[in-house]
């Protein structure tokens, strides 16, 4: 089975910005402090966010997407904490708040063979092992004890448990997943 990078906070991961190549990463929630610290929550797996990261874009409601340098970034839990360095006070970073936080696709590490991002995965061509096509995955969710792919398309919508009797393969290239469809799905 593959094993696949979580993302945070259970939303559906469908932000994923192909013209330029950017993904939103997270969602500015606060300031923090009088020094125009921002606090952001995190839409994926904050391990992957590096430290050594020297800029973001900020995309404001209107879709608009701003480059800023970073002065500091901080990880905590399912939160970063940034500062940039255009933005020194807490009222112009009140600005900010409900903006997306988004770095280009290439500032993700690379993943083991048979791992897999959440973005990666949304979009897929999903066929059953007949050669049924039965939609594509639009999105995917954390349970407790695995992730769900949620597969739309077809005949009607399926929940698909991202275990090894379901997931029977995943080919990012040609951009399809094999499945097995247990009983009850």
């Amino acid at each position: 089975m593959p094993r696949l990078r979580r993302f945070i906070n259970g939303q559906c991961w469908k932000l994923l910005n192909r013209e330029m190549d950017l993904i939103t990463i997270g969602e500015i929630v606060k300031t923090r402090g009088l020094r125009g610290c921002m606090k952001v929550l995190s839409f994926v797996d904050t391990q992957d966010i590096s430290a050594e990261l020297a800029f973001v874009y900020i995309q404001d409601n209107s879709e608009q997407k701003k480059l800023y340098n970073l002065r500091k970034i901080d990880v905590s839990g399912k939160f970063l904490f940034i500062e940039l360095t255009a933005i020194d006070d807490v009222d112009l970073a009140k600005t900010f708040v409900g903006g997306k936080v988004v770095i280009p696709r290439n500032m993700f590490k690379e993943l083991p063979q048979g791992e897999y991002y959440w973005r990666d995965i949304i979009g897929l061509d999903v066929y059953s092992e007949e050669g049924k096509l039965l939609g594509q995955i639009e999105s995917v969710f954390p349970t407790g004890s695995n992730d769900v792919y949620v597969c739309k398309g077809g005949e009607r919508e399926i929940l698909l448990p991202a275990i090894a009797d379901v997931i029977k393969s995943i080919d990012i290239d040609r951009r399809v997943m094999n499945v097995k469809l247990m009983e009850g799905l």
